[in-house]
C-alpha cells in the first residue's frame, strides 16, 4: 500500500495518474454539450449505494472509468454559457494549476513551521485586496472557507468590539435582501435571531439609510447596543449595493461596527470601470470578500479583511503543542492566531497564480464582462411581454417572472415558474435560480460567466416561457375535463 503514497519514490506514478485524470476531465469538458444531464436523485443513488467501499479496485484508472458513472457524466458544469443558476463561478485555468500544487504539496496554513512562504503568500495578498478597498498599513485579515464563516468571523469580533457584557442587549442591524448568513451567526453567537433587525429596502433593493438611522435612533432609546451593521455589497438575489458612504456615517455616529458582506461585489475592487460602486467600503471595521464567486477561483477561496488588525486577537487561542504565547513574542507568523479554524489550505495560491498570470486587470475586465452582458439582458426583459422583470441590475443577476397572455391567478403564474424550473433542469439544456420576492415565486439568472451571450438568454427564456405554458395549457386542459 505504500506505492500510493506520494514521496520521491513515486513521483512517476503522480505523474501518471494526475495526468490520466486531467486528460479525462479535459476530455469531459470538451465534450459537453449541456450545463447537466437531469439525472434525478432516483438515477445517481443507485449507482453509488451498489459501490462497495471496502472492495478496492487497485488502480486509479479502474477508479476514473467508475468515476465517470457516479460523479462525472451528471456533474452540474458551471462552466457551460448556459449554466445561470447560483453564484458559482466558471474558473480560469491558472487557479485550477495552483489547486493542483496545493493539494499535492498539502501546506496547512495554520503555523510557519508547516507552511512557511505559503503564510507569507496568504499574508501579502490580504495586505493588497485591504489596499484595494482602501485600509492603511495597520488592516489584516485572513482566508477563509467562504463568506458564511468569514460573516461569522466579523460578527464576532463586533461582539467582542462592544460596550457591554449584556448579550441581550446586543443588535444587528441589515438589510431585508441581506445574507441569511447574518441571521445564522447571530444564532452561532448566542445572540438569538432575534437580535438581527431587518432594515426594508427601496425599489432598487437597497438598504433604506432613513429606516437604519430610525431603527438605530430607537435601539439607542431602547438602551440596546447597536453591536454591527452589516451592509451588503452585492445582495445574492439583486446584486445590489447598499449605500456605503451613507451607513458609514451613521455606524460612526452610534459607534457601531460596520462590516461589508462584499462576498459577491468584491469583483468590483480589480474592476477598470466600476472600482466608483465600492466608494465608501474602506469606512468598513470588517469586509467579506469571495474570490471564488467574482475573482473566477474554484471553491473553496474567501477571506476576512478588518482596518485594525489587533481586533483580530478575538479568535486567538494558545496551545503549547501548537502556537505558544513565546512563539507571538518571537514575531513568528502563525496565521491560526487570527482564524476561526486550525488545519487550513493554502486556498490563497490559487489567487496567487491568477494575478501573477493574469494581473487584476485581467480578472477585473472578465467581471466587467457579465455586468455588461446583464444590462443586455435587462433590456431584452425588459422589452419582453412575456415577462415581468425586477430591478435593473447594478452587478450580473436578473430577477423575473413569466407573466402569461390569459389573466389567471398570481397563485397559478407562481406553480407555472416553478414548474418551468424543475423541467428546465430535468431537461438539462440550462440551469436557473428561482427565489421569492414580494411573496411570489420568480426566476433568476445569476451571469458570471463571460462566455454567456445574449442569444444564450434569449434561448434560455423561450425555453422557459415553452415549459411555463405547456404546464398553464395542461392545467387547463384538466380544469376543463
Amino acid at each position: 500500500m505504500r506505492s500510493h503514497l506520494l514521496n520521491d519514490t513515486t513521483a512517476e506514478s503522480y505523474r501518471r495518474s494526475v495526468t490520466e485524470g486531467v486528460e479525462r476531465v479535459a476530455s469531459k469538458l470538451a465534450a459537453t454539450r449541456r450545463p447537466f444531464t437531469g439525472a434525478g436523485v432516483e438515477d445517481i443513488a443507485p449507482l453509488i449505494d451498489r459501490v462497495d467501499l471496502d472492495r478496492p479496485l487497485g488502480d486509479t484508472s479502474a477508479v476514473l472509468d467508475e468515476l465517470e458513472d457516479v460523479y462525472l457524466r451528471d456533474a452540474v458544469y458551471f462552466h457551460h454559457p448556459r449554466y445561470l443558476g447560483h453564484l458559482n463561478c466558471p474558473v480560469v485555468i491558472p487557479a485550477v494549476l495552483g489547486e493542483a500544487v496545493l493539494s499535492a504539496v498539502n501546506s496547512s496554513l495554520d503555523t510557519w513551521d508547516q507552511s512557511a512562504g505559503g503564510t507569507l503568500i496568504e499574508r501579502r495578498l490580504i495586505d493588497w485586496t485591504a489596499g484595494r478597498v482602501g485600509y492603511g498599513p495597520s488592516a489584516d485579515g485572513v482566508f477563509t472557507s467562504g463568506g458564511s464563516q468569514s460573516n461569522l468571523q466579523a460578527l464576532l469580533l463586533a461582539r467582542e468590539e462592544a460596550k457591554t457584557d449584556d448579550l441581550s442587549k446586543l443588535r444587528i442591524f441589515s438589510s431585508e435582501c441581506s445574507h441569511f448568513s447574518v441571521q445564522k451567526s447571530a444564532q452561532l453567537l448566542g445572540l438569538g435571531r432575534g437580535a438581527v433587525v431587518s432594515i426594508p429596502c427601496d425599489h432598487d433593493k437597497r438598504m433604506q439609510t432613513v429606516a437604519l438611522a430610525r431603527a438605530l435612533e430607537r435601539c439607542a432609546a431602547e438602551g440596546n447596543v447597536p453591536m454591527a451593521v452589516v451592509a451588503t455589497a452585492g445582495t445574492t438575489d439583486f446584486g445590489s449595493l447598499d449605500p456605503l458612504p451613507e451607513i458609514a456615517d451613521l455606524c460612526a455616529q452610534y459607534g457601531a461596527w460596520m462590516h461589508v458582506d462584499a462576498a459577491y461585489g468584491c469583483g468590483l475592487l480589480v474592476s477598470p470601470t466600476r472600482r466608483h460602486l465600492l466608494n465608501g467600503i474602506e469606512h468598513a471595521d470588517s469586509v467579506t470578500v469571495d474570490y471564488h464567486k467574482s475573482f473566477f477561483q474554484p471553491v473553496s477561496s474567501s477571506a476576512i479583511l478588518v482596518k485594525d488588525g489587533s481586533t483580530l486577537r478575538h479568535a486567538t487561542y494558545h496551545a503549547d503543542y501548537l502556537n505558544p504565547r513565546r512563539a507571538a513574542e518571537e514575531r513568528i507568523p502563525n496565521q491560526v492566531d487570527k482564524s476561526l479554524q486550525t488545519t487550513r489550505r493554502f486556498d490563497a495560491l490559487k489567487l496567487w497564480m491568477t494575478l501573477r498570470t493574469m494581473g487584476a486587470d485581467g480578472i477585473g475586465s472578465l467581471f466587467d464582462e457579465v455586468c455588461d452582458l446583464a444590462v443586455e439582458g435587462w433590456r431584452l426583459l425588459a422589452a419582453d411581454p412575456r415577462y415581468d422583470v425586477v430591478v435593473e441590475p447594478t452587478l450580473s443577476t436578473l430577477v423575473f417572472r413569466y407573466i402569461p397572455d390569459a389573466v389567471t391567478s398570481p397563485a397559478e403564474i407562481d406553480r407555472a415558474n416553478l414548474y418551468a424550473r424543475k423541467a428546465l433542469f430535468a431537461s438539462g439544456e440550462a440551469v436557473v435560480a428561482g427565489t421569492k420576492t414580494g411573496g411570489r415565486q420568480y426566476l433568476k439568472f445569476t451571469l458570471l460567466n463571460p462566455e454567456t451571450t445574449v442569444s444564450d438568454i434569449a434561448a434560455v427564456l423561450d425555453l422557459i416561457a415553452g415549459h411555463a405554458e405547456q404546464y398553464l395549457g395542461e392545467n387547463l386542459v384538466h380544469a376543463a375535463s
